[in-house]
């Protein structure tokens, strides 16, 4: 079994996690970074993608209204080259609350948070499918984050500055000396080699698997988790993220990305990070509810549906609280004061919006028990800038204007919905050494994402890919891409959704043969 030491041990690589390793990368600290899987995996990739303006908890959780207002306009400044600027509109529909937007107004006011409001004929003209019958409507900063390019960017950052990243490496016991945490046994499970990494300090930032880490070092966390389902629509109904003007709730927002809008959330006590199972009930909500905001909404087509799990910090004397009303507010725990363990901290709740100032305090608390003196530069210091953007949707059909017929072979288009050329495909194979599967590429590019939900890009996705990997990918893999696909197409499986899933299906199962059952044929 090798061995390897470190400063700072942080354990997840979810944004939290990654946050924490660029800024003690940044201040000169020895880090290393595991992650079971791959980046972005855990709840960072299962969200709405939504930069929080504020005025979402102006009134419900004003610290972390406080928090994600001051964190919108730095992230804007680091990472901008993530974030599509959609502006968002606060607005009242006739199920709303009367009294809510003055009381709300005055909040935003308070805590420092832009809001402005417009007229009606102002809201419609911006976006002309909302409800005519809002009564009010305000403008904020809300946006759009690609949290995918987020983790890829700060991978980097951590690279660039002597930090390691080590995907795919699983936390399989945490090793104690008395009251003191001293080292952690890793399994590389793409060998199933095993490593024993020593620490100065062990930072747990697993999100929704927060628990499972604190029980291997035999201290209780005090975590909830909420279960939210999201319904992704199969285009782009409005251009501006659209909340409701009331209090927090099921339902209650529509976020654009990419080339979709997607319906959120609902939120749902679960006992396990892995409780991702989807209802009947939750999908019907969720349109019902948008069918407030954009009438003839439950007409239009749901592209797929899928869940994410928050942790959240349940307190002693919230102990009976539903998650949904338990606060967003982010808690960085050192396990020293806590539970008399030295060497280990925990940081959990919080939002992708306020990551960095999370990670900003996890690292002060880390300095300061390393007595090293080094103040976090993190608000100053832009994310590195990659060259490639490739799915920008303002400039869609102008990449598609300049190459309006394939010039060369890696102008051909692989994947229409997304507009992902094979020269975008080849450029991360040969340049993403980490890349290993078909899901990477998703990651990356945006691969089966789009309204045919890898209906046609797959198979070529994987015959690009069978040609640059020394061994070829397996129709196993080409399954299990699709198979995932699939699974968030089964909730919303009705009518030309339906019809399409089936269509996919017998084109992998029939035609290519991609079926589990084809492993023990070939």
């Amino acid at each position: 079994m090798s061995s390897l030491s470190t400063q700072v041990l942080v354990i997840g690589g979810g944004t939290t996690g990654l946050g924490i390793a660029w800024d003690a990368a940044l201040r000169g600290l020895k880090v290393v970074l595991i992650e079971q899987s791959d980046i972005g995996q855990g709840t960072s990739g299962r969200h709405h993608g939504l930069l929080h303006s504020g005025g979402r908890y102006a009134l419900s959780d004003p610290a972390s209204a406080r928090d994600c207002a001051s964190e919108n306009r730095i992230l804007r400044k680091i990472a901008s080259h993530t974030i599509e600027d959609t502006g968002g509109l606060f607005v009242a529909t006739p199920s709303d609350p009367v009294d809510y937007p003055d009381r709300w107004f005055s909040a935003c006011s308070h805590l420092n948070i832009p809001v402005e409001e417009i007229s009606l004929s102002t809201m419609l003209e911006r976006e002309p499918l909302l409800n005519p019958r809002i009564s009010r409507s305000f403008l904020v900063q809300d946006a759009s984050i690609d949290s995918f390019d987020l983790a890829h960017l700060l991978v980097k950052g951590i690279q660039e500055h002597g930090g390691v990243v080590l995907l795919r490496h699983r936390l399989e016991s945490l090793i104690r000396h008395q009251d003191r945490l001293v080292e952690a046994k890793i399994k590389d499970i793409s060998n199933g080699t095993s490593l024993r990494l020593s620490a100065n300090l062990f930072i747990n930032a697993a999100g929704p698997w927060a628990k499972t880490i604190t029980t291997m070092a035999e201290v209780e966390l005090p975590l909830a988790l909420g279960k939210g389902t999201l319904v992704a629509m199969s285009h782009r109904l409005v251009n501006t993220v659209v909340n409701r003007c009331k209090r927090p709730s099921d339902g209650d927002i529509i976020v654009p990305v990419g080339t979709v809008a997607i319906l959120g959330t609902t939120d749902v006590p679960v006992k396990e990070p892995t409780s991702l199972d989807i209802q009947p009930w939750e999908v019907d909500l969720l349109l019902a509810e948008g069918d407030l905001l954009l009438p003839g909404l439950r007409d239009s087509r749901p592209l797929r549906a899928w869940a994410g799990i928050r942790p959240l910090y349940q307190p002693a004397e919230n102990g009976n609280a539903h998650t949904r009303a338990l606060l967003r507010a982010h808690v960085v725990l050192d396990h020293e004061e806590t539970d008399g363990l030295q060497c280990f901290i925990s940081v959990i709740g919080g939002k992708l919006t306020t990551f960095r100032l999370m990670a900003e305090e996890a690292v002060d608390l880390i300095c300061d028990k390393l007595e090293i003196d080094q103040k976090c530069s993190t608000a100053s210091t832009p994310l590195p800038h990659e060259s490639g953007q490739f799915h920008s949707l303002p400039s869609r059909l102008e990449k598609l204007e300049e190459h309006p017929y394939p010039h060369s072979i890696n102008d051909q288009i692989v994947c229409e919905c997304e507009l992902v050329m094979r020269g975008d495909i080849e450029l991360v194979l040969e340049n993403s050494p980490a890349v290993t599967d078909l899901d990477d590429l998703r990651r990356d590019l945006r691969i089966g994402m789009g309204p045919c939900q890898a209906g046609f890009c797959a198979y070529r996705a994987c015959a690009i890919s069978s040609e640059h990997f020394s061994s070829p990918p397996s129709l196993k893999g080409l399954h299990n891409f699709v198979y995932e696909r699939w699974k968030g197409i089964r909730p919303v499986a009705w009518g030309s959704t339906l019809q399409q899933m089936e269509f996919s299906r017998r084109i992998y199962l029939d035609l290519l043969a991609a079926g589990p059952e084809s492993e023990n044929r070939s």
